[in-house]
Order: C-alpha cells, then structure tokens, then sequence
C-alpha cells in the first residue's frame, strides 16, 4: 500500500472502531488493507477467505459508508485474499458461500462457490502424541457456514497466535454444533507447530474429578503444579463447574496464573458466561475478558456439508441429492452421524453399492418414529428458534418486538399442544413467565389457525423440522 491509500485506509478503520464491537473488530479488520482505489473500485486486502465472506455480508454497507466519506466518492469494493505486503492468494468477486460440500454434481460445482480452510490437515503422526485430542478434529474437516464463520476464523486466530490474539476464547452453542470440533482443531494445531510444548484437553467434569482427587488425597500441590505450568489449557463444557465453589476457586487461580504468564485458555459452554447460574462473578467476568463466540445451530448447507465429509471418511459416496434429503431429515450435526450410518446399514443390508433415496427415506422413516417418542421442550424451543433465525434467550427474554411475540407464543401453542404440558409449566419454560400470559399467548395462536394462513404454514413448517 501507499502513503495515500494506507492514511485513507488508517481513517476508515478508526471510524469502525466506533461502530463495532472490539472483538468484530480485531477479527475482522485489524488485518485488512487498502490496496488500491481505481475507478471507483477499492480493492481491499484480507487475511483468509472466511474473513473476506463476514466483511462482504455483514459490514459492506458499513465500509463502503465509511470509505465512500473519506474519498468522497461513489466505491465499490472488492476484496482479496492477500497478506499484506505479499501477493494475492486468492481472489473473489463477490459474496463467498462458505461451505465445503464434497461430492457436488459437476452443475452444483458451476453454481455454488466453495470456500475452503486455511489451514492444513495437521499430521496424523504428530498428533497421535497428544492425549485426549481426536486427530481428525482440525480445521480441514470442519465444515464452514454463516452459524459458525467467526467462530470458525477466531479459532484460527487462536491457533496462529496462542496467548496473544484472544485470551480467554470462549466459544457457546448448542449441543453438536461443532465447539468440541474446534477445541481440538486449536490443540492440534498448536501441538503441531510445537509439539514440545504443555497441552492440557479436558471436560469440566475432569476438572473437577482432579480437583476432588487431589483435595481427598492431599495432593493439591502436584494437581496444582500440573494445571498451571501449562502453555495451552483447553476445558470443554465449563457450564457443569456451576455450583462447585472449590473447583471454582481452584481454577480462579489457574486461570490468572496461566493468563500472567502467556498461556492460552480455551473454554466452551452451552451458553454465554454471564447466563451460567451459580458461577462466581469474579469467575464469570474472567471468562468474558477475552473474546466471546457463539455457533449457532446448523444451517441446511452446513448440515449437508457435514454429510457429504462423514461419508467420504466411511468409505461412501452420497450425491447432493440424498445427502440434502438426510440433512432435512437431522436436527443437528451430531444426529447426522447416526442417520447416515443408519443409512449406511440399510444400504449394506440390501447388497447395494449406493445410498439412494429410498435407503435414505427409509433410515428417515425410522428417525421420524424415534424423534416422536423423545420429542421434548428444547426440541420445540430450537426448532422454532432455527425457523425465525432467533436464539432462544431472545425468545425467553422480557423483549416484545412483533416477530419474537409471533415465535413466543407460536412455542406456548406448540408447547401445549404437542407435549400437552400445563400453563404453568410453559411458562417456567419461557422464562419464567405468568400463565395468564401463557394463556392469552396460546389462545390467540388458536384463534389464529384457520384463518391466519401464515400462522398455519409457520406452525406445518416447525412441524415438519421436528418430524411431528
């Protein structure tokens, strides 16, 4: 870049500063560069493909606003996969779909973008060495989607510059959306740049069966020693340390001794550090200093993405086709994994070489009749989530913007009706909500069935996602 457009560029930045938040901000642009302004196209640099796709979808306007007050001019903007000062890597156009979908139709390839990591395949014989860390867990298998982009790119961060870019990271999300994926994605990683170094990969209930081990045993000092002379500590599902006051305490003091030195700490949960009941302030406030990302629950592509991957590394081959049928057939990534071997079986059952549609409707068959006698609240409250593109805080939050009052009591409806729960139970669910409001809430969605035609499809379409 030149002086010019590096000033121009300088300008724009500090401006987004403003706007973002500063963990959108450091993932996203601090990396980023003007590397040319020609008839009214800016050409703009960005480390990877995945940061490219965010700004395009999520901060066009907001950088062309700002680009368009600092020229005066009209822009467009382009951007490119270049490490600044080097030379293009890759270049696009325009908007990225980013999922791997393996196994496309020669028509779908011509069609549909694909987006592919960064990162290399770590080495299988490198990682064997590391325990507790599935080797087939890196960024390479990890399919990619717009409900786990920046989760996905942070990660990466994480792994290229352990102890400096995010610390702690915190990844939330549903179950099998992928943050145990991307755990052991950073650890292998990480261990294959520097196999000599300390890795420590373990669940909270670990955490705890240690802690409890060492106190019982009287042997704190040998735990203690072990967890804190770490480089890279990685707990999953830290929601389960919620009311255990000494493994709190005991990982207090880890944490900020691993974070004075320069260690790098990944956590997950189910949910944001400030909604983990009976977890210290002192505690939660640590969790959230560093950056904080959610994965939302899997998109169609990216559910269809995964199929395509996991039968690959089976020995199969699935056509888009089936493995779209599959993948509207599954609530979430770790349900794919059993359809498709269900699918699989059949399949082997019947002496074929393929999984064809009828195979797979079969195994679907045999999901459907599954799902209907476990069917329970959360399955309800993420399938509504998932079909108002929501999160279900905001559905059990005190906000009454229209289309979340649509999905609270399209839910107290559902709730009711299909698992025949009480007023009041629904509204514990929901937030802890009144039953008068529960009531008012469902017999308005009943008032609503048949002459409200969007209500009736809204209802078939959730309906249809669970399987009911």
């Amino acid at each position: 870049m030149n002086d010019r457009l590096d000033t121009i560029w300088q300008h724009v930045l500090k401006e987004l500063k403003k706007k973002v938040s500063t963990a959108n901000f450091f993932t996203l642009f601090a990396n980023t560069g003007l590397l040319s302004l020609e008839d009214n196209i800016a050409t703009i640099a960005t480390p990877s493909t995945v940061v490219g796709d965010l700004l395009y979808k999520r901060f066009y306007k907001e950088l062309k606003a700002s680009l368009d007050e600092q020229t005066k001019e009209n822009n467009e903007l382009l951007f490119i996969v270049q490490a600044l000062n080097k030379s293009p890597i890759k270049e696009k156009t325009g908007p990225l779909f980013a999922t791997e979908l393996n196994g496309l139709s020669e028509k779908d390839r011509k069609t549909t973008p694909i987006l592919k990591t960064e990162i290399k395949p770590s080495q299988p014989s490198m990682i064997g060495h590391l325990p507790r860390v599935r080797k087939e867990y890196n960024f390479a298998t990890f399919a990619v989607s717009s409900t786990n982009q920046l989760a996905f790119v942070s990660s990466q961060n994480v792994a290229q510059n352990p102890g400096q870019s995010y610390n702690p990271f915190f990844i939330y999300g549903p179950v099998g959306v992928g943050k145990t994926h991307l755990l052991h994605a950073i650890a292998n990683h990480i261990y294959m740049q520097n196999p000599e170094q300390k890795t420590i990969y373990l669940t909270s209930e670990e955490f705890t069966n240690e802690v409890v081990e060492a106190i019982k045993n009287n042997d704190t000092s040998r735990m203690k020693k072990r967890f804190r002379t770490a480089a890279l500590l990685l707990i999953d599902d830290i929601q389960f340390i919620e009311g255990k006051d000494r493994v709190q305490e005991e990982l207090f003091h880890t944490f900020n001794i691993l974070i004075d030195q320069g260690s790098q700490i990944v956590l997950s949960s189910d949910r944001p550090p400030q909604e983990i009941k009976k977890l210290e302030k002192r505690l939660s406030s640590r969790f959230a200093g560093g950056l904080t990302v959610d994965i939302e629950a899997p998109d169609f592509e990216l559910k269809t993405a995964i199929l395509l991957k996991k039968a690959e590394k089976y020995g199969w081959e699935l056509s888009i086709e089936v493995a779209k049928l599959l993948a509207n057939g599954a609530q979430d990534t770790r349900s794919l994994e059993g359809l498709l071997l269900r699918a699989i079986t059949l399949a082997t059952s019947l002496q074929q070489s393929e999984i064809t549609s009828e195979v797979a409707l079969k195994a679907l068959g045999k999901e459907t009749e599954e799902k209907r006698g476990s069917l329970h609240a959360d399955d309800i409250i993420k399938e509504v989530c998932n079909f108002y593109s929501i999160k279900p805080t905001q559905l059990k939050g005190p906000k009454r913007d229209a289309s979340l009052v649509r999905a609270r009591q399209i839910t107290m409806y559902m709730l009711k009706a299909e698992l025949k729960l009480t007023l009041v139970e629904i509204g514990n669910i929901l937030g802890g909500r009144d039953h008068t409001t529960v009531m008012h809430g469902v017999e308005k969605i009943e008032g609503q069935l048949e002459g409200n035609v969007h209500i009736s499809q809204d209802i078939s379409g959730i309906k249809q996602l669970l399987r009911v």
